[in-house]
């Protein structure tokens, strides 16, 4: 008889918590087109967010997704507290648009930069991951795709651990290692230590090579206006190299182009975006854009001119940049944002942070999750090969230009 009243409280608990889940189910709301979450609501949550990610801060995101090539139209897993606070935010497109796999998953929107990390309150991070996930559910679907997430992050902890209480794991898709720095440190040791003396020496003779063209000055673009003038710069500095031939500069794209102004001039209202380059005299030689969001700054692109190649233009603007970086106090990481095997920036900032694609299963014993991570394998295997043979052919005639 005990046994069987210890049965029926336990029954009544679980009841209980079915319950209270199925009217937080409830209250959970549809996924919203993502030009329809309030920009104000947007922006409270990046000041909360438990991991910072430049790259879906509203003033970015908003505009990639407004005109960018390829990435307009996005939707949003939204998940709102009781007290009407944005908690959590993760914009997504359909496995569909995003791999030409029709099956029922949803995957992060590409933000143009290669950090695709959601907003999670970091007050109440363990529920804004829940409400995420089961707002995916409700929705029909049977797996989230997070790509180009921090795989040590904290918000990709809160959602290992949303998971395993539903008896759940995810599973590593693919992962890299690329460089960031930890600007904690002193700038001049943390050179010193990455580039041995030699080499920077060399760097030295070059710059001094570099000033006979006139005095060498780094500069740092912080207001709207100043930002909006090195935008112009660095557009045309990224438009006269192997990008333009490539047919990646962001001029060469009216949409991207439309992104990239209303995006650099949006940040550097909120103090979020800061241009910086390097010119000798009158001639600028090397741009690049840099975003910033809580303790965090994020290298989106650099431009360089490549008359001025054997001079190293884009290494000597970021031997500026990192020493600018390890002088902010605001700033303790920043993240390269570059490919893994990235030539320029991997010897000079040595920290690597662990980068990958994480297939996040929504109901347990799912055949459906088993036939995503397929097909996504089966994807993969095929352009792997492509991948690396196009790297090649690429670094070859970038050598040879």
């Amino acid at each position: 008889m005990a046994e069987i009243a210890e049965q029926a409280v336990v029954g009544r608990a679980s009841s209980r918590d079915a319950g209270t889940r199925t009217r937080t189910a409830k209250a959970v709301g549809a996924p919203a087109a993502l030009a329809d979450i309030s920009p104000a609501h947007w922006r409270a949550l990046t000041g909360r967010a438990i991991e910072p990610n430049g790259y879906y801060l509203p003033d970015w995101e908003l505009a990639v997704n407004a005109s960018a090539r390829g990435r307009i139209g996005a939707d949003a897993l939204n998940a709102w507290s009781d007290a009407a606070e944005l908690i959590g935010l993760m914009p997504v497109i359909s496995m569909h648009r995003a791999y030409n796999i029709p099956l029922p998953a949803l995957v992060s929107a590409d933000p143009y930069g290669t950090l695709c990390t959601p907003l999670l309150d970091r007050e109440m991070v363990d529920d804004a991951a829940w409400r995420l996930l089961q707002q995916a559910r409700l929705a029909g679907h049977h797996a989230l795709i997070l790509r180009d997430v921090a795989l040590d992050g904290a918000a990709m902890k809160a959602f290992a651990e949303a998971l395993r209480r539903e008896g759940l794991r995810p599973r590593v898709l693919q992962s890299h290692l690329r460089a960031c720095l930890d600007a904690t440190r002193d700038a001049e040791e943390l050179l010193r230590e990455a580039l041995g003396a030699k080499k920077l020496k060399e760097l030295r003779r070059q710059r001094n090579r570099l000033a006979e063209h006139g005095a060498v000055h780094f500069d740092v673009a912080r207001t709207q206006a100043e930002v909006a003038t090195a935008l112009e710069t660095f557009l045309a500095l990224e438009a006269s190299g192997w990008k333009a031939k490539r047919g990646t500069a962001l001029g060469q794209d009216l949409g991207d182009a439309a992104f990239i102004r209303r995006a650099t001039a949006g940040l550097a209202g909120t103090g979020q975006c800061e241009i910086v380059s390097l010119g000798a005299g009158d001639t600028p030689v090397a741009a690049g854009i840099v975003l910033r969001h809580r303790d965090r700054a994020f290298y989106f692109k650099l431009g360089v001119d490549e008359r001025f190649a054997r001079f190293s233009p884009g290494v000597q603007l970021t031997l500026d940049l990192t020493a600018r970086l390890c002088a902010d106090p605001a700033i303790a990481l920043a993240d390269s944002t570059a490919s893994p095997d990235h030539p320029m920036i991997n010897p000079i900032w040595r920290g690597r942070l662990a980068i990958g694609d994480v297939l996040i299963p929504l109901r347990r014993h799912d055949p459906v999750v088993a036939l995503i991570h397929a097909a996504l394998a089966l994807r993969q295997s095929i352009r792997e090969p492509v991948r690396r043979a196009v790297r090649f052919i690429r670094t070859r005639q970038e050598k040879s230009s």
